[in-house]
């Protein structure tokens, strides 16, 4: 091989593996797509006269970083003709400690989302900094721009989000969010599921066609949200069982009825209410977040 054998190679590039994938799944919004991200990239490694590479790390970063904006583009076509909601594939940090041990926000499923009306130039100088640390300079190296450029992409980048999210509240509050809400939606409460909420809360249920009676519509705003979670409690909530999983960073719960998984679900909040309630019922992209619950189980 160009530069040193096999074993060297693979060995270099396992060490930068995961911060790869990590930057490709934030981009993508897809366990999938990211891993076909990381494999290309891997191909192309193998391939290259690495005698050339001054720094390893960087220029797989680099690499994986292009690969993944070529790739944004041609999902957002894709994500053109998708039915109703598009909401990112969970992905279990509680198995992967490494994805979410940088800056963790980034990783959120709410965040994800808003990343989605970015450029993919922008996104990926938000994903290089706020979720890897990347000093603009660097930045600028990957996204073949001037440090200037780069400054400019991420302030626009910050202000988009800025605009549609305020700071969400910490991991252990988000936990009790999520717990209170499960309580107050699986006895179908009106006025428990009122209080939790943020007076512009919204739902978004992402069954991507193939789910009956999956909303093709998100529901935003106090009432309509919590008379919509009422509405279905007592069909959707019979004979589930109901596993907590940390995923995207955040606690979240698999509903599974008689063994095979019906929803993934979790919450976001600004100071003390409910703002974003994430319903993932795709059959292909809870494929993966269930195997990893079955495989936690005892």
């Amino acid at each position: 091989m160009p530069g040193g054998g096999l074993t060297q190679v693979a060995d270099e590039f396992a060490q930068v593996r995961p911060r790869l994938f990590g930057i490709a799944y934030r981009m993508l919004g897809s366990i999938a797509d990211a891993e076909d991200i990381v494999q290309d990239a891997w191909v192309k490694w193998q391939g290259q006269d690495r005698a050339s590479v001054r720094d390893a790390t960087g220029f797989l970063v680099t690499m994986t970083t292009r690969l993944a904006i070529n790739a944004t583009q041609t999902a957002r076509v894709r994500r053109e003709t998708y039915v109703g909601p598009w909401l990112p594939e969970p992905v279990d940090t509680s198995a992967d400690p490494a994805l979410g041990a940088e800056r963790g926000e980034a990783l959120e499923s709410a965040v994800l989302v808003l990343l989605e009306k970015l450029t993919p130039t922008e996104r990926a100088a938000f994903v290089l900094r706020e979720a890897f640390d990347y000093p603009y300079d660097r930045i600028a190296e990957v996204l073949h721009t001037g440090e200037s450029n780069a400054r400019k992409l991420l302030s626009r980048a910050r202000q988009a989000v800025a605009a549609q999210r305020q700071r969400s509240v910490d991991a252990t509050h988000q936990r009790r969010l999520l717990a209170a809400f499960l309580d107050a939606a699986r006895g179908g409460d009106l006025a428990e599921l009122e209080s939790l909420f943020a007076a512009d809360v919204a739902s978004y249920t992402d069954g991507g066609g193939a789910v009956r009676g999956a909303s093709r519509i998100p529901v935003f705003g106090r009432v309509r949200v919590a008379k919509y979670v009422a509405a279905f409690a007592t069909r959707f909530w019979a004979d589930v069982r109901v596993d907590w999983i940390d995923a995207n960073g955040r606690s979240s719960v698999l509903v599974s009825r008689h063994g095979a998984p019906v929803a993934w679900l979790t919450v976001s909040g600004t100071g003390d209410a409910i703002d974003r309630i994430h319903w993932v019922m795709n059959p292909v992209k809870l494929e993966r977040i269930a195997a990893a619950v079955r495989a936690d189980a005892p």
